[in-house]
């Protein structure tokens, strides 16, 4: 086993093996080439009888695996959205495993709940949410650290449904929940990601699509439209997911015209700005979180594109106590003696499961090692990137451009049909130089290019541009099937 002067000793070897991976990754192919199953094959079929030695272990990283491995941080990944990597946050994902408290309440270790806390209102003061939002010493509104974007909009959806059962019994004194629960109907845009409609299958309600308009957008008439037609027919609007910064084409639901209608019908808004929401710390971008004052929650991910790795999804509520009114459970065993006091959360009641990692403190290192200007000076470079590639795009006739480039995202597609960009993607992907993912929009099959790595410069675009091109003209000088 290993002693702390072997650990030591192992853990400096560890740092240079990350350290030597991510200086060198541009020279792996972004997209490994293996067959399903072709780990079982690399390893025993049962774990060892005596001690291994490290060594050992290490030099299987290479042929085990390595080359089952997707380069999430090279500078030619452009799929998905970004997955953000620091070393800060890295060295602070060390010292959390280290520490190794679970911490579900304040007493399971006060450091861990308070400094998410604090963490919390720093990075909403960052992202200038409405003071309800905040903790501090005496608001009724806070923020927590989930582990993804879907698990913070089923919370809430969770929470939302416990708050709207409450008071349909209140005024009506002997309903059942069993009578509510098949009435109720959360909503989203058509362009929400699936985990959204994924929440409603786990919360067992019904969950509809506003359709979006031209620009993918979810637009105040046509929830209204909706709501007025459920309410006819019986049912209880209540909840609806907004959307900031779209899966497909990151389009921004209009929550100024969505927000007034939720809360004049008394319908729980939540706003999932998954990638989306980590510009709005710059100031030229903060006017697309315009109408959050109307929402009930906000939730966005820091370890998409804010440099703290995963897991670090920051969700907060106007009122804390529609959340912990939902999943609060209270055995002995995990009752502590300042539970009551105002200043202090168990945080077990503001999430799925009890236990939960010392998150915080990626936060923590990483904001104060970057820097409020750091961090905005990374986004401002990754959404210049986008504008170079756009610019590409536009340059040559046989492209289009398919939805309006707001930050690193771009989509865009072969002018001709669905097989035609269908091969395109395919022939791209299987040169393993860059890395992409498609999309539909309004019917098109369409290429996502999305600015990633941390890493990821000029050179990079440049390079990803030329090979796209000179792939889509074999494409097109080869005979029409």
């Amino acid at each position: 086993k290993m002693d702390p002067a072997e650990f030591r000793r192992r853990g400096k070897e560890m740092v240079d093996i990350i350290s030597d991976y991510l200086e060198n990754i541009e020279q792996r192919p972004v997209f490994p080439d293996v067959e399903p199953g072709y780990l079982r094959a690399l390893v025993p079929q049962e774990a060892p009888e005596e001690p291994e030695s490290f060594d050992e272990i290490v030099r299987d990283i290479e042929r085990v695996i390595m080359p089952g491995v997707t380069h999430w941080h090279s500078p030619y990944f452009f799929a998905y959205f970004p997955t953000a990597s620091s070393f800060p946050a890295m060295l602070a994902d060390m010292l959390s495993g280290a520490i190794g408290c679970i911490g579900f309440s304040w007493a399971a270790s006060p450091a861990c709940t308070e400094l998410e806390t604090v963490m919390l209102d720093w990075l909403g003061k960052m992202l200038k949410l409405p003071e309800e939002f905040l903790a501090g010493t005496a608001g009724q509104g806070g923020g927590v650290i989930q582990g993804t974007a879907s698990e913070a909009t089923l919370i809430a959806l969770l929470a939302a449904r416990t708050r709207t059962v409450k008071k349909i019994q209140a005024e009506n004194p002997g309903t059942d929940e069993e009578d509510i629960l098949p009435k109720l109907v959360a909503y989203a845009s058509d362009q929400a990601h699936s985990s959204v409609e994924r929440a409603g299958l786990i919360g067992g309600v019904k969950m509809k699509m506003i359709p979006s308009d031209d620009k993918f957008a979810a637009r105040g008439e046509a929830l209204r439209q909706t709501i007025e037609a459920d309410k006819a027919a019986g049912l209880i609007p209540f909840y609806f997911c907004a959307t900031l910064g779209t899966t497909p084409s990151c389009a921004f639901d209009r929550i100024s015209e969505l927000g007034p209608i939720c809360n004049s019908e008394n319908i729980w808004m939540h706003i999932d700005a998954a990638y989306a929401g980590s510009a709005f710390i710059c100031p030229e971008f903060r006017h697309l979180l315009n109408g959050v004052e109307f929402a009930d929650s906000f939730n966005f991910n820091p370890h998409k594109w804010l440099l703290v790795n995963f897991d670090c999804s920051a969700m907060w509520v106007k009122k804390r106590a529609d959340i912990v009114g939902a999943f609060k459970m209270d055995p002995l065993y995990l009752k502590h003696d300042h539970q009551e006091s105002g200043l202090v959360t168990d945080y077990r009641h503001w999430q799925i499961p009890l236990g939960r990692r010392f998150r915080s403190l990626k936060m923590w290192f990483v904001f104060r090692m970057y820097g409020l200007k750091g961090l905005q000076q990374y986004i401002r470079k990754h959404v210049s990137l986008a504008k170079e590639f756009e610019s590409l795009v536009r340059s040559d006739q046989r492209f289009e451009i398919s939805a309006e480039v707001v930050l690193g995202l771009v989509c865009f597609r072969l002018k001709g049909s669905n097989a035609l960009n269908e091969k395109l993607l395919k022939r791209i992907n299987d040169t393993r130089k860059i890395h992409l993912v498609p999309c539909h929009l309004s019917g098109s099959f369409v290429l996502r290019f999305a600015v990633c790595a941390r890493t990821t410069e000029s050179k990079h675009i440049q390079f990803a541009w030329k090979h796209i091109a000179e792939i889509a003209s074999q494409l097109l000088q080869e005979p029409r099937q």
